[in-house]
């Protein structure tokens, strides 16, 4: 029976064509093709295009925003500094409405730099909106920044007065804190009082010789940019020499006043240490955000390494900003000292910090310099006999 049943699977289970089936046609060979043609990217070309400049930046884009907002504030000291005016010969000048848009909107993304937003403004949509594809040099918004730095700090009450009118800014709670901000100065421009006096002497003449156009047979462009030059080079020179008797006036011997030091290129920043153990010049920025809406309610820049002393000049000045003083000042370990705590306390604002361990900071810095356990300052015995200490290798130290 087995042998039988085997002997009928295979005409159980074949495949039987139905009748008047038409078998499939064979497969078609590929035949053999040649090179793909492609379409070739040539970017060694110009073309001419039409732009929609409001089409550069949407209807809620933040620079839309900011042209807005600045439009509704008071800019007309930046008027009085324009010498050019209507019906008389003149280049125009530019429009403090877009300086301070530019600067603002760049600063508020990250950019700090006259040349990096002149560069924006090439390529980058939202700028280019702002300026209404406008050319804008480097120079002139680096020189608008300077030349109106305390109408600009009166801009920036204004525009927190604006968000304080929209309940954005309540001082119920302030959060303080300083960062160290590396200065634009390497550690071979510090200089002695010898070695800025001398070239500065030197520096006077060739300043006043640049000035003279008959000297040089040069463009009237290229004249102006080397005296402009000359003139920064000796101002930087003689704010040098301010900033060397300030250093020199805050050390303690005749030695150290010699050795005192400061910056050609940034003379104003001080050598601080670093997060990573490191000195560099630097400059102590202060700053205060409202801790509803993370707003930067006041802003300060030191030349002392520490944030002792800082939180009340902090307090006043966000009083001044905004009329009044914040409720709470929540602050790091660096800005704690006991005249902190009073002076709060009778200005009627909480302050909330944390204390730090003398020893424990005296332990982590001694551990950084690699003193061993063994010779740690508790481990000196005084004789006072002998006016010394007794090392813990026995040795005496006067």
């Amino acid at each position: 029976m087995a042998s039988e049943v085997e002997s009928r699977q295979p005409a159980m289970w074949a495949e039987v064509e139905p009748e008047g089936a038409v078998a499939p046609p064979a497969p078609v060979q590929p035949q053999a093709k040649g090179k793909p043609r492609l379409e070739p990217v040539n970017r060694q070309q110009r073309v001419w295009r039409s732009i929609d400049v409001e089409r550069l930046s949407e209807e809620d884009h933040p620079a839309r925003a900011i042209w807005e907002l600045v439009g509704k504030l008071d800019l007309s000291s930046y008027h009085q500094a324009i010498g050019a005016v209507e019906g008389k010969a003149g280049r125009p000048a530019r429009a403090p409405h877009l300086l301070i848009s530019l600067w603002i909107y760049a600063i508020s993304e990250g950019v700090s730099s006259g040349r990096e937003i002149a560069q924006l403004c090439e390529y980058h949509p939202a700028y280019q909106w702002l300026r209404g594809l406008q050319t804008v040099h480097y120079h002139s918004l680096s020189d608008f920044r300077v030349e109106h730095e305390a109408a600009l700090e009166e801009l920036s009450v204004q525009v927190l007065g604006v968000l304080s009118a929209e309940d954005l800014v309540s001082l119920q709670r302030v959060m303080h804190d300083g960062t160290k901000i590396k200065a634009c100065a390497g550690a071979d421009t510090f200089r002695r009082e010898e070695k800025i006096r001398a070239p500065l002497e030197l520096a006077r003449p060739q300043v006043e010789a640049l000035g003279e156009p008959r000297n040089e047979e040069l463009s009237q462009r290229l004249a102006k940019a080397r005296q402009r030059a000359g003139r920064e080079k000796r101002q930087r020179r003689e704010l040098a020499q301010q900033e060397l008797e300030k250093v020199r006036q805050s050390k303690v011997g005749q030695e150290a006043k010699d050795q005192a030091r400061v910056s050609e290129t940034d003379p104003q920043a001080r050598v601080m240490k670093q997060s990573d153990g490191g000195f560099a010049p630097s400059y102590k920025v202060q700053l205060w955000t409202d801790a509803a809406h993370k707003i930067i309610v006041g802003v300060g820049v030191s030349q002392s390494s520490s944030d002792q002393g800082e939180l009340a000049p902090a307090v006043d000045r966000v009083e001044e900003n905004l009329g009044r003083q914040p409720q709470q000042a929540v602050v790091d370990g660096g800005c704690t000292s006991r005249e902190t705590i009073l002076d709060m306390d009778q200005r009627g604002v909480d302050w909330m910090g944390s204390i730090g361990d003398p020893r424990a900071q005296a332990a982590v810095q001694l551990q950084r310099r690699g003193v061993e356990a063994a010779f740690l300052p508790e481990a000196f015995t005084y004789r006072p006999e002998s006016n010394t200490c007794q090392c813990p290798a026995g040795k005496a130290l006067s």
